[in-house]
């Protein structure tokens, strides 16, 4: 599995956190330490609990995004407006 690590400097040491999970994290004098550190830990929280991906539906207005993105009428409305628009603004 590959995850994303957020690597910083701070306070003359190396901090290297799980990308999501801020609390998931290693602090350690060295870049290769903190990176190790910080995997070893990974492997201890995967086998304590199960990792997985949870897809969630939409809610609100996020659930019509893109929904007309096919609908003619609402591309001539727009194209009309940009006319108006740019007519207004370069007369």
């Amino acid at each position: 599995m590959t995850f994303p690590v957020l690597l910083e400097r701070y306070d003359g040491q190396f901090v290297a956190s799980l990308v999501g999970a801020p609390n998931v994290r290693a602090v350690e004098p060295t870049r290769s330490q903190a990176i190790s550190a910080l995997e070893a830990e990974i492997h201890q929280r995967i086998e304590l609990g199960e990792l997985l991906s949870l897809e969630i539906d939409t809610i609100g207005i996020s659930n019509i995004a893109g929904k007309y993105s096919t609908d003619s009428t609402l591309r001539e409305i727009r194209d009309n407006a940009y006319q108006i628009r740019d007519a207004e603004t370069n007369p």
